[in-house]
């Protein structure tokens, strides 16, 4: 758990109390691999500080499974829009690998935000981080070959993520056809 407190530390200055209060509402749970924890239609109560494991969050479209998120060891993971208007989710959130989680409630989170204040802060900082990445992704997207994108994750993605996705789950992640990065990867690799 010492991840976690490390993590508030990095946009927080916490007291021993405030973080003995944040620890006790955090919920410990383990997830097989390949179960969903949200599914489509409900609402994602929690969010999911990750001390091992791998997940990720899709959506689909016509049956195929379009990736938008992955996250692995000391990192967290929602179905953000979820979690964050209380509504039905409209991607699933899923654990990959065999995950061990801290969970921390919607409920929980206002709670602290209403007993420390400061709390708002993070919640403010995790909304941004949000923002910010979906902004990237979509600039990303947007101007860049496929190429570009794939060099990119490799560039900026966890090795466990890399390592333990699968190649399709990946093509989707950037909007490539799983043939075409293969022959993106092999032309890598000879150059």
């Amino acid at each position: 758990m010492e991840y976690i407190r490390e993590l508030l530390k990095m946009h927080l200055s916490i007291s021993e109390n405030e973080w003995e209060t944040f620890q006790k509402h955090l919920v410990y749970r383990e997830f097989d691999a390949k179960s969903l924890v949200v599914r489509e239609g409900m609402i994602a109560q929690n969010i999911y500080f990750i001390e091992s494991g791998l997940m990720r969050s899709y959506y689909l479209e016509d049956g195929k499974e379009i990736n938008t998120y992955f996250s692995c060891d000391g990192a967290l993971i929602t179905v953000f829009s979820s979690f964050l208007r209380q509504k039905a989710a409209l991607e699933c959130l899923e654990a990959i690998e065999k995950s061990k989680t801290y969970t921390l409630s919607y409920e929980a989170l206002y709670r602290l935000y209403q007993q420390f204040p400061k709390f708002e802060r993070f919640g403010r900082i995790l909304a941004e981080q949000n923002y910010l990445c979906i902004l990237d992704r979509t600039m990303l997207m947007q101007t860049k070959t496929a190429k570009q994108r794939y060099l990119d994750f490799i560039e900026t993605t966890a090795p466990k993520i890399i390592q333990g996705i699968p190649l399709y789950q990946i093509a989707s992640f950037l909007g490539i056809a799983p043939e075409s990065l293969s022959r993106i990867r092999r032309e890598i690799v000879r150059s």
